[in-house]
């Protein structure tokens, strides 16, 4: 474990960053007092494409035109007050 100061952390970031992200435990300290632990980020997982499907369907008539009624409710509902 490695364990520097505040002035030494801001002098040598870089150098700790790779320290840290190779694997060491790096530790910033106040004094004698640890204060922080410096980690890596974990990778954001990978998207996998396709997990829905098969488990939803859309029926044929979702791409119907809408009626004068529900076309009256989207355009003069509360969304829209006129």
């Amino acid at each position: 474990m490695t364990v520097v100061t505040i002035h030494h952390a801001k002098t040598n970031l870089s150098r700790l960053i790779a320290d840290a992200v190779s694997g060491k435990e790096v530790v910033i300290a106040r004094g004698k007092e640890p204060m922080v632990r410096l980690v890596p980020v974990a990778p954001k997982p990978k998207r996998k494409l396709g997990t829905w499907k098969g488990k939803i369907t859309i029926p044929d008539s979702f791409f119907d035109p809408m009626t004068e009624e529900e076309l009256a409710e989207w355009y003069d509902g509360p969304i829209y007050p006129q």
